[in-house]
């Protein structure tokens, strides 16, 4: 097979025979060396450049979470607010409509705010990242009391206390914690005999011999309830229930 000489195709022969034409060659092979490694240079350039376009044609979303909106609240002027209203020397709330709205008395409220803040840094007020003050141990507090007073939606504190649907579930989670591990040898403990001894004697003081205590009960739904043992648990209510038996002493430890 024979080939015929074109400025693309040449015969090794006569590449062979001239050192000339294979210097040629060698200088030929490294230019198309050098033009590959720059085609390829280019293209990932190119491609760099498409990836950072469609990075910067996203749609832009601010606060930690995508497609979180960040509502400014105006948190400043709350804090007074609940002061003005119900700390004050002469707040706007008599005592008696704060213990109708947070189920006690101030000094006790304040009582369990500084022992909470004290034991668990996260109801310590601080600043952010931009310089603004954040939730006080009062705000976040209050919604808690709000929710276990009047059994209310995580997001309904909001209007008052301006404090978010996940900040409110985070500061309920950990004020139930830091109430049992602060409260708990005190007033969450069982009692011993001189407990029983001096309850059973003021119970027969007030004309209830053998009485430790008040008892309540509170029905929880149980609502994963295994189906074989839903009749079991069915009262008043269509779906299973599990009661919640407490009791308490006029000291109110429980």
């Amino acid at each position: 097979m024979s080939f015929k000489a074109s400025p693309s195709h040449m015969s090794f022969s006569s590449l062979s025979s001239n050192p000339e034409d294979e210097l040629d060659l060698s200088v030929a092979i490294m230019a198309q060396q050098a033009a590959l490694l720059n085609v390829y240079a280019n293209n990932n350039l190119l491609v760099t450049y498409y990836l950072n376009q469609q990075d910067n044609n996203q749609q832009i979303h601010r606060g930690s979470i995508r497609g979180h909106r960040v509502i400014h609240r105006g948190r400043a002027n709350v804090e007074h607010n609940l002061w003005v209203d119900y700390f004050t020397e002469n707040s706007w709330y008599p005592d008696s409509m704060f213990r109708r709205r947070f189920r006690m008395g101030r000094s006790f409220f304040l009582c369990i705010v500084n022992a909470v803040e004290g034991h668990d840094n996260y109801f310590v007020q601080r600043y952010d990242a931009f310089g603004r003050l954040g939730l006080s141990s009062l705000q976040k507090i209050a919604a808690v009391f709000r929710m276990l007073a009047y059994g209310a939606p995580t997001d309904s504190t909001d209007e008052y206390v301006k404090i978010g649907e996940s900040t409110t579930i985070e500061s309920m989670k950990r004020f139930c914690r830091a109430v049992v591990e602060v409260f708990r040898e005190r007033y969450l403990r069982s009692p011993n005999g001189n407990d029983v001894a001096r309850l059973l004697q003021i119970g027969e003081k007030r004309g209830f011999p053998g009485m430790l205590g008040s008892l309540d009960c509170m029905h929880w739904t149980w609502k994963n309830c295994p189906t074989a043992w839903a009749r079991q648990y069915n009262g008043r209510s269509e779906s299973p229930t599990i009661i919640l038996e407490a009791v308490a002493d006029y000291d109110q430890w429980i």
